[in-house]
């Protein structure tokens, strides 16, 4: 699949600057922590995939640290909100003669590689491919041509994108996803096993 790439949003995970809505709850170094482990999660889900893959970090380049640069291509996003940054990442995916570009951020827990797998499948017989998130945003975009009115007048962060999403492609075919639910707020973790050795803090 030397024709595809995945391309990875991610945020440099410093203290204080990242899951700032889950740390409302859990405090900064909880929520630290329980980025790190989305972020290793990330990596163990994608690392296999037989695409090309580039990280996009939002700060800065950190060049010894968990995505290996043996498997990952890294650089910085540039953009004034998500919606600039993600086509920057798409365009410049494109330049470089990749037939099917997918995005993805880095905080999702309910993800694995055969979901990444059947999203570029999709792609072979659709013009896109969405993952659905519960929140009303998505988790997952892919294209195969560079579509710039998907990151356009959007509401970003908000339970509105999927649906304006989906309204720009009502001509086009789409190939969606299971809906799957991201990282960001404390009611998104707490009953799940894998997060309670970093919320006991919290628990009743």
């Amino acid at each position: 699949m030397s024709n595809s790439l995945l391309l990875i949003l991610t945020r440099n995970p410093e203290l204080g600057k990242c899951k700032t809505r889950l740390a409302a709850t859990v405090g900064d170094r909880a929520a630290l922590e329980i980025y790190q482990f989305l972020l290793q999660h990330t990596v163990s889900l994608t690392k296999h995939l037989k695409v090309e893959k580039w990280v996009y970090y939002s700060e800065e380049i950190w060049e010894d640290d968990m995505w290996d640069n043996a498997h990952y291509q890294k650089k910085l996003q540039i953009g004034k909100d998500l919606g600039e940054r993600m086509q920057n990442a798409f365009k410049e995916g494109f330049q470089a003669g990749f037939e099917k570009v997918i995005i993805i951020g880095s905080d999702m827990y309910n993800l694995a590689q055969t979901d990444l797998e059947e999203a570029f499948s999709k792609l072979e017989t659709h013009d896109y491919v969405v993952g659905p998130a519960e929140d009303g945003g998505y988790y997952l975009l892919g294209m195969k041509s560079l579509n710039e009115a998907l990151f356009r007048d959007k509401e970003w962060g908000t339970d509105t994108v999927l649906a304006d999403t989906l309204q720009d492609l009502k001509t086009a075919r789409v190939g969606l996803l299971p809906e799957r639910n991201d990282i960001d707020y404390y009611e998104d973790i707490k009953d799940i096993k894998a997060f309670a050795p970093f919320i006991k803090h919290i628990k009743q």
